[in-house]
């Protein structure tokens, strides 16, 4: 099995990190306030277990989006995409009724589910690979390679790739 196209994008945008770094902080000063100062976090201070439970899920939430890969191959069999920890896919040739690459409005990052796009998987910009099925399932995988994706395609429309 030859893989025609691979890419691997994660969350890259500084404006994204800076704001998980503002939520992670949080947690994290509450712990040096109430367990190190000895003062209460907040004008409702939770409880010294409720407070290391919140720290724990921020941090895990902020570790998660540090490690979530959007990962596509394109091969003679068909299209693998895995968005992990979330989902992971395969599309078979004969189980995919149209692919084509399209450029879309803002539809937001991670895994959504979109009236025009159907499932859409998503960790920046605006272009990416639409595949609708013959059961009349979409999906919408996200791409940073446009041109190197459209060529391959092409290939594959044209049955250069598949024989």
């Amino acid at each position: 099995m030859n893989i025609f196209f691979k890419e691997e994008q994660r969350f890259s945008q500084w404006w994204f990190w800076l704001i998980m770094l503002g939520i992670g902080s949080i947690p994290i000063f509450g712990i040096y306030k109430q367990f190190i100062l000895g003062e209460k976090f907040g004008n409702n201070p939770m409880s010294n277990l409720g407070l290391i439970i919140f720290s724990v899920f921020i941090l895990g939430l902020i570790t998660v989006f540090f490690f979530m890969r959007l990962k596509t191959e394109i091969d003679s069999n068909g299209i693998r995409m895995e968005f992990l920890p979330l989902a992971k896919k395969y599309f078979l040739w004969e189980d995919v009724k149209s692919v084509k690459i399209i450029k879309y409005r803002f539809v937001g990052y991670g895994l959504r589910l979109s009236i025009t796009h159907g499932t859409v998987y998503n960790t920046s910009g605006t272009k990416g690979l639409s595949i609708e099925l013959t059961n009349g399932k979409k999906y919408l995988i996200g791409t940073q390679k446009e041109l190197e994706l459209q060529a391959v395609l092409k290939r594959i429309e044209n049955n250069k790739l598949l024989e």
